[in-house]
């Protein structure tokens, strides 16, 4: 108590210094512990053991850890800090893979799992040391040898199939015999069950009877019948009639020969003014004229009513020769370079190559399809050669002397309406339905340009100007479009004309002989003339009374134009 009161006094003469300045200094007595004194270097020893292990790495060989080792303590080198596995440089262990350390195997995975289920399945399996079988010997004999995976799919299929009866006999067996035997239990209807297609192929067929062989027969020639008349097109007798005076002149000249005075006039073309002849012999519309090749001394015309017409323009102004050998209206005709023959198209399916002078057909072309456009190619040389686009979206290439289809042209997407040759004649350009232009090299069926904007429409006339640098498009939103013939085939966006109605009508587009003029005909009636470099509208003249479909400038008479219409008329202006 006694030194209590000595170091409580101590305490208050420490905090308050200044009470007592002439008191003695405090007195520092050395600290007293009740506990007995212990020796702890023993522990002091044990815990720098301690820390000593968990900082050491792990021995791999090791195969009891008595501790938890920290993260870097598992992944401390072995040897040095390059370990052959270390990640940029950085201590990782002893690892040989990005998450871990793997070991190698005695056994593959997918041969363990065949061993594991083949014993699992039929009660053998191979040791994994390879010297023996472990398991059920019997089925092993039994199986062959055969694991789950190395039995053949037929033999699988055989094996649930008699699992399934067995098991089925299995719960027949225990089913009382009466319902076996009656057919009104279910249990009679499961032994007794029949797959719709059991028996098929038990027995050959027996001989037919000869009713059976008759219907055969009339079912087998319907059906040729149908394929020749899909494949071909509609077979017609072909037919010609002639109505000039005589075939032959007192010269022997065929009446296909051009007059010798027939040269042009001027080099400079006029808007022609009035009207000079009308031709009328169609019972229908009229789809498409073309005057003859060079001299123009004739005109051949297209009709809905199955007919092709040949009009004499300079002389009598008559109908020379009627071409009767479509079942159907004629949608599009082509002449030769020396128009001596011609080509025609039909909905019929039919593509028909005509003698001019004879009206005879020399060969008929079909695939099936409707003809929408055909052309033959502009070479001398290959006058042989016909391109037709059809309603299936191809165009199709024939040889007409051997009468083989040589080439298709297939990557519209829409029936083709037109075929246009430019770049002399090495290249040629098609219209589709698919509102897109596709640019074609001559017999190679890729294209080599596809021109297809989200504001185009169909075009289902284009025509070549005569210095052959520019395509002139009929397109349906009303107005005509002028694509370069170059190699970009860009379109001319300084050059349009428009003001005439044409939107649903297939109305030709043509120029002048000189390329001062541009024309086209209307949905009511007219024929447009517009100036080439100005694109203002030049004049117009009211044709027809129906659309004008059809417009071909005269090839030497500069002023002079020949209309066609749906009235089944042909004007010559």
């Amino acid at each position: 108590m006694d030194l209590l009161q000595a170091s409580y006094n101590d305490g208050e003469e420490l905090e308050n210094p200044s009470s007592s300045p002439d008191s003695s200094p405090p007195r520092l007595l050395p600290a007293k512990s009740a506990a007995p004194r212990v020796d702890d270097t023993t522990l002091a020893l044990t815990v720098a053991q301690n820390n000593l292990t968990k900082s050491r790495p792990i021995d791999p060989n090791q195969h009891l850890v008595a501790f938890n080792p920290t993260y870097d303590q598992l992944w401390t080198p072995i040897y040095g800090p390059a370990h052959p596995y270390a990640k940029d440089g950085l201590a990782q262990g002893n690892r040989n893979h990005k998450l871990g350390f793997v070991e190698d195997a005695n056994i593959d995975s997918f041969v363990f799992d065949e061993q594991i289920y083949t014993f699992q399945k039929y009660g053998f399996a191979a040791d994994p040391s390879g010297t023996e079988i472990v398991g059920d010997l019997n089925a092993l004999s039994k199986n062959g040898g055969n694991t789950v995976f190395s039995a053949p799919q037929q033999e699988q299929k055989r094996r649930r199939i008699e699992a399934k009866k067995e098991d089925e006999d299995e719960d027949l067996e225990n089913v009382d015999k009466e319902e076996v035997e009656n057919p009104a239990t279910d249990t009679w209807l499961l032994k007794n069950k029949k797959s719709p297609w059991a028996g098929k192929k038990e027995g050959l067929q027996g001989e037919l009877t000869e009713e059976q062989k008759k219907y055969a027969e009339e079912h087998a020639k319907k059906k040729e019948e149908k394929g020749a008349s899909q494949d071909k097109g509609e077979a017609v007798v072909e037919k010609t009639t002639f109505h000039g005076k005589e075939e032959k002149d007192y010269q022997g000249r065929s009446w296909i020969a051009p007059p010798k005075d027939a040269k042009a006039t001027n080099d400079h073309c006029y808007i022609p003014k009035r009207l000079v002849h009308t031709w009328s012999g169609h019972t229908k519309g009229v789809s498409a004229i073309r005057f003859f090749p060079k001299s123009g001394h004739l005109i051949l015309s297209a009709g809905m009513d199955t007919k092709v017409k040949i009009w004499d323009v300079f002389n009598s102004g008559k109908c020379m020769r009627t071409y009767m050998g479509h079942s159907k209206a004629v949608r599009d005709i082509c002449f030769t370079n020396d128009g001596t023959k011609f080509l025609s198209a039909g909905y019929d399916k039919n593509i028909k190559y005509w003698d001019t002078e004879t009206g005879q057909v020399i060969s008929t072309f079909s695939t099936g399809k409707v003809p929408y456009v055909v052309k033959l190619n502009p070479d001398e040389d290959k006058q042989n050669i016909l391109l037709a686009g059809m309603s299936d979206k191809k165009i199709v290439q024939w040889d007409m002397n051997s009468g083989q289809i040589t080439q298709e042209y297939d990557q519209h997407l829409g029936a083709v309406n037109t075929i246009t040759f430019v770049d002399n004649n090495r290249r040629f350009v098609t219209s589709s339905d698919d509102k897109s232009l596709r640019v074609w090299e001559f017999g190679i069926p890729v294209v080599i340009k596809y021109i297809s904007e989200p504001h185009m429409h169909s075009m289902p006339s284009i025509s070549v100007h005569p210095n052959s640098n520019w395509l002139a498009a009929q397109s349906l939103d009303n107005q005509i479009l002028i694509y370069s013939t170059r190699e970009r085939f860009q379109l001319n966006k300084k050059k349009r004309f428009a003001g005439h109605i044409v939107s649903g009508y297939a109305c030709q587009v043509n120029f002048s002989p000189d390329g001062r003029f541009v024309m086209s005909g209307d949905g009511e009636g007219r024929c447009w003339f517009w100036d080439w470099k100005s694109c203002k509208v030049f004049r117009t003249l009211k044709c027809h009374e129906q659309v004008c479909i059809g417009v071909e400038w005269h090839p030497l008479e500069q002023s002079k134009v020949a209309t066609c219409s749906w009235d089944g008329l042909i004007k010559y202006w």
